[in-house]
């Protein structure tokens, strides 16, 4: 296998197959940051005098027709070569001799992998940014348009006070905002650049790391080289905390979804072919990917943990098992993309109940509204809270007033049924945005 590391010896193919596992699978999602690394990198080993202007240019045309392959889909990871720094730079030395080899000048596989990883999740981060922002914006508009219509608010799964779709949509997007400051921070985690920190310990070359960071776009240096390695793990496990608190989001938006989809609740509505039908029972409409949802979230939420589980008895400097952050990592955020993608895909064909609480069963969802009646109109509220109970227990209790829809109910405080505020919430989303 051609290895980067290699002089004159081999690991035997069993001893290159564990370490390996599925590097050379994943490193092809890094190609693209391992040339945009490269590109910077070696711009400023020409500004420091260890390439000439030409040599700069040569080397800059054949990482752009590696990026063009690439881009075309044409670039593969070959058999023999260890991974995507490897296949760069064989890729180079093969067309341009021994200029190919000087790539490497001033850098190690450690902070090569480091800023991939780092330029990798940086976008991973913007493309999530997005997504949940228009998860949020549907979320929003669902709310106005049904913040009219009545639902039932449980607490302890007991029927408990009125609640609104309006209330219930707006408050996951209200989620989302707090999901939006976890991403936000996880991109300053991972906007700091650790190009030059080579194994861990700098350099003896006069490498102009301020360059690099500006070129590659990063916020500032990881400035102290051991302080780079040490952000191995520790970026990836701000990336999971982050993707955790969406899914804990999506989680408990799926959780309700299947619940309110039963007929024995009957609050919302899907079309039949979002659900899935049952082998022997004809009746069936089962809430198939609300479930999926839910489970992939549950593998989400363990990601963090089994991040902090890997790098928690590590010395600082590299370690191999390192690159098990990406078996880790990498599967969790393209789960995290599905879910969001079908939740909205699913939320923009929910259909809801309008008339719920015709139901009798929700006759006492009012014994609040009626307590808090009697009090505005004079009675103690400790008195009053005793009439509603010996009418509810005497089976007798009839709220006085009004109740077909939210508005009826002259709730006005900041977030409540007749103040969802939602423009309020839409500003601090867009507070939340970062870059």
């Amino acid at each position: 296998m051609a290895t980067l590391w290699n002089k004159g010896t081999a690991a035997t193919d069993k001893v290159e197959n564990f370490t390996v596992g599925n590097d050379r699978i994943l490193d092809l999602r890094l190609a693209p940051y391992d040339v945009q690394g490269s590109k910077a990198h070696i711009t400023m080993l020409e500004r420091i005098g260890l390439l000439t202007k030409e040599e700069l240019d040569i080397l800059l045309g054949g990482l752009d027709e590696i990026a063009a392959s690439i881009d075309a889909g044409t670039f593969v990871l070959e058999e023999d070569v260890e991974d995507i720094h490897s296949q760069v730079e064989l890729l180079l030395t093969r067309k341009f001799g021994d200029l190919g080899k000087k790539i490497h000048s001033g850098r190690s596989r450690n902070d090569q992998v480091l800023v991939d990883v780092k330029l990798y999740l940086r976008d991973e981060l913007r493309a999530l940014r997005d997504e949940v922002l228009a998860l949020f914006r549907l979320l929003q508009n669902k709310s106005e348009q049904y913040k009219e219509v009545l639902l039932p608010g449980y607490t302890h799964g007991q029927v408990a006070m009125p609640s609104s779709f309006g209330m219930w949509l707006g408050a996951y997007a209200e989620c989302l905002v707090n999901d939006m400051y976890m991403l936000g921070g996880a991109f300053k985690v991972v906007n700091q650049n650790p190009l030059g920190s080579a194994a861990g310990y700098g350099n003896s070359f006069p490498l102009d790391r301020e360059l690099t960071t500006k070129l590659l776009g990063f916020a500032a240096p990881d400035y102290n080289s051991v302080a780079a390695q040490l952000s191995r793990g520790k970026s990836e496990k701000s990336v999971a905390s982050a993707i955790g608190s969406i899914a804990l989001t999506l989680n408990k938006f799926a959780a309700d979804c299947c619940m309110y989809m039963c007929p024995n609740y009957g609050f919302i509505h899907f079309p039949d072919a979002l659900t899935t039908g049952s082998s022997i029972m004809p009746h069936k409409k089962n809430p198939d990917v609300w479930e999926m949802v839910r489970g992939k979230c549950n593998r989400i939420l363990s990601c963090e943990n089994e991040i902090a589980l890997l790098c928690s008895n590590m010395p600082h400097g590299y370690h191999r098992e390192n690159q098990l952050l990406k078996d880790i990592l990498f599967p969790a955020l393209d789960l995290m993309h599905e879910c969001l993608d079908m939740t909205a895909y699913m939320l923009e064909a929910m259909e809801v109940n309008e008339h719920i609480l015709d139901n009798p069963l929700y006759n006492y969802l009012f014994t609040v509204e009626e307590v808090n009646r009697r009090t505005l109109a004079g009675t103690p509220f400790r008195e009053a809270y005793k009439q509603v109970g010996i009418e509810v227990n005497e089976g007798r209790f009839q709220y006085g007033g009004k109740k077909e829809k939210a508005s009826d109910l002259g709730h006005t405080h900041l977030g409540s049924l007749g103040n969802l505020c939602n423009d309020k919430i839409a500003e601090k989303m867009a507070a939340a945005l970062f870059e």
